[in-house]
């Protein structure tokens, strides 16, 4: 799913926390946002995500105006897990969409054993770790197999070996099936490792967006060198 913004506004009281004239996000492709705290970054991913409504501009779909709901999911850094189990929590998507219960089971099952998740399955979830509901909060959201994937701050409250299997799914997606990935993160190591692309914002603006090879060995604006002297050299 391609996303496409033009005169994007943002606005609390008086402050101007966004402000983009003109982006084009790609389908088929994994593009990391970063930047300094206050930037701008959760503020653009919950208007994406539709969670707040921008004061001017528009957000398009594949070309249309219409948050296609049905067929996106965002995953926040603290998820809410249903007061239930880790396993009826991943399924809920599928349950609310009318899948087969037997289709549904086998997809459960499948995202578990991918996650680590399996010896879980029948815990409460809003009992787990906090790396343990990151997990099954992905696996909720991948579980009804999504166009369009928003993560803010992945993996933050993962382990080592759970972060390098989140992403490796994550890895996976986007190419086979057009497929876009649209993330958050303040760990330019996993920018780095996970993104085709970066966008960078300061102030609320897109200071520079490119290639994350281009990104991180030859930015053009001057900003973003000293961005990246500070945070990743």
């Amino acid at each position: 799913m391609k996303i496409d913004i033009t005169g994007l506004k943002k606005t609390y009281g008086n402050r101007t926390v966004l402000e983009i004239g003109a982006l084009h996000i790609p389908s088929g492709k994994i593009t990391a946002v970063v930047g300094p705290n206050g930037a701008g970054k959760t503020t653009l991913l919950n208007l994406v995500a539709g969670l707040v409504e921008s004061d001017c501009g528009h957000i398009l779909y594949n070309g249309e105006k219409n948050i296609p709901f049905q067929r996106m999911t965002m995953v926040f850094q603290k998820p809410c897990m249903i007061s239930s189990t880790v396993r009826k929590n991943i399924a809920w998507p599928l349950k609310i969409r009318g899948v087969a219960r037997a289709e549904a089971a086998a997809e459960v099952e499948r995202l578990a054993e991918k996650l680590g998740l399996t010896s879980f399955l029948d815990r409460r979830a809003d009992r787990l770790s906090a790396g343990e509901m990151e997990k099954t909060a992905l696996a909720r959201a991948l579980s009804f197999d999504p166009d369009l994937l928003l993560l803010d701050e992945p993996g933050a409250n993962m382990d080592p070996h759970a972060l390098i299997e989140m992403e490796a799914m994550l890895r996976r997606l986007p190419a086979a099936r057009q497929k876009t990935v649209l993330l958050v993160t303040h760990n330019l190591a996993q920018a780095a490792r996970l993104a085709d692309d970066v966008l960078f914002l300061n102030e609320g603006r897109a200071a520079e967006y490119c290639g994350v090879k281009e990104f991180f060995e030859c930015p053009v604006r001057e900003e973003t060198k000293r961005f990246l002297e500070i945070e990743w050299r």
